[in-house]
């Protein structure tokens, strides 16, 4: 590995700006995952979320050819990605006084969150990178370790603006719905049995997931929130 060699750093700047300009939705799901933890927990879920999601995302490139050439892998992850949109909007926002432990627990919860999510949606992204890097090793992992900041700071932003704008929650929500569209429509799966998908078809298919995440989260928020005044009274 020379270091010193322009084709090195090439690489290591198309792996950077690949993995930042393709984590758009990743800091999405981290940001809307930390909004209900108190300040002083969010950062430590930004950075400890982010920084295990990378650690995944390393192992996971280094597979992502075979994994992404398996029926039914796309779908299994669309109906994730469907759960944890649904969850982000029914999720309540109160709590703030359940103590330290409920706190940690918390913080653990959106961990994990964070986790799934960024599992479920590096399918894709992963493949640039694993391009970008050319089956060299050193350089993938340099890539995304330098990534790790950038992305933490996408999501930090994304925490500020959320409290100033709470319809950015439900757009995050839906964004989760539209890639969980995406990736069924995309699956080898639905290639075998109904031919390959048009671009269209496959927008079409992230708009109605997209929906019924925004539908059935609002829908189920509005149910948790009658049945704790009907609890109250």
């Amino acid at each position: 590995m020379d270091f010193a060699s322009a084709t090195f750093w090439a690489a290591l700047g198309s792996i950077i700006l690949a993995n930042v300009l393709l984590s758009g939705d990743n800091a999405v799901v981290i940001a809307l995952a930390a909004r209900s933890l108190p300040p002083h927990q969010q950062k430590k879920a930004i950075f400890f979320g982010s920084a295990a999601a990378i650690v995944m995302r390393i192992a996971l490139t280094l597979l992502a050819v075979k994994l992404l050439a398996l029926p039914y892998l796309k779908i299994i992850g669309g109906i994730a990605l469907v759960y944890i949109g649904v969850s982000l909007l029914v999720e309540d926002d109160g709590g703030e006084d359940e103590g330290a432990g409920a706190g940690h627990s918390s913080m653990l919860t959106a961990i994990r969150t964070i986790l799934v999510a960024d599992l479920v949606m590096s399918l894709d992204n992963v493949l640039a990178v694993a391009a970008a890097a050319k089956g060299d090793t050193v350089l993938l992992v340099l890539g995304l370790g330098i990534s790790i900041p950038l992305i933490i700071f996408g999501s930090t932003m994304l925490l500020k603006v959320m409290e100033r704008f709470p319809l950015i929650i439900t757009l995050g929500a839906a964004l989760l719905g539209f890639l969980a569209g995406e990736m069924t429509l995309t699956d080898p799966a639905v290639d075998n049995y109904f031919g390959h998908q048009s671009h269209l078809a496959v927008n079409a298919a992230g708009t109605i997931g997209a929906i019924l995440v925004v539908m059935l989260g609002l829908y189920l928020k509005r149910r948790h929130s009658s049945q704790a005044a009907a609890s109250a009274s």
